[in-house]
């Protein structure tokens, strides 16, 4: 490494080696010292002590070359998805939605200045994703008149909208089919 020395300060002070600096070169970069070790070295003979089996056992899949083990394989021994019991299912056609209460609609009417509470506003408003199914609930009060295009409202929620002016249309939800996304159609009110 190479080695700068400080000749303007070292005549004040008695001792020089504290002004010598080590200066770090690309060419001089190493790693720090116990950092890296050398390779195990493996069947060369018993006296290495690594020898034989080479620290691999006697017999089985994990003395051979090439063993890679399984995902969940447990030695023989019941594996755990099997050992458990399995209840339920899950419905292909459960349609689900994004549901807001008449609180928060008013809320978000005042906040974000909407004047017609439908999907593509909301979505548009980063509040629900682009595929989202709306549902209105009735908890709450709404006191402004709003336009409504939604997928589902409580019964509670479309008189609450009745009652304040506004305009309430359903949009149609077809059935989904496994691995297909939510598609809405709109239909009379």
């Amino acid at each position: 490494m190479g080695v700068w020395e400080c000749d303007f300060l070292i005549s004040k002070f008695s001792n020089p080696q504290i002004f010598k600096f080590k200066v770090m070169n690309l060419h001089t970069i190493r790693p720090a010292k116990g950092a890296t070790h050398k390779e195990k070295r493996l069947g060369r003979g018993e006296a290495s002590g690594k020898g034989g089996t080479s620290t691999k056992g006697n017999k089985g899949g994990q003395s051979r070359a090439g063993y890679q083990r399984k995902m969940a394989h447990e030695g023989g021994q019941m594996p755990i998805q099997r050992r458990l019991p399995k209840r339920g299912f899950k419905n292909p056609h459960r349609v689900s939605y994004v549901v807001f209460n008449l609180s928060q609609i008013e809320q978000l009417a005042e906040k974000y200045d909407i004047k017609e509470i439908s999907a593509a506003n909301l979505y548009a408003n980063g509040l629900i994703a682009r595929t989202d199914l709306v549902k209105i609930l009735g908890n709450g009060e709404l006191k402004s008149k709003l336009n409504f295009k939604v997928s589902a409202v409580s019964e509670k929620a479309k008189q609450a909208i009745a009652g304040a002016g506004g305009t309430l249309e359903l949009l149609e939800v077809k059935k989904v089919v496994m691995g297909e996304k939510n598609v809405v159609k709109n239909a009379k009110s």
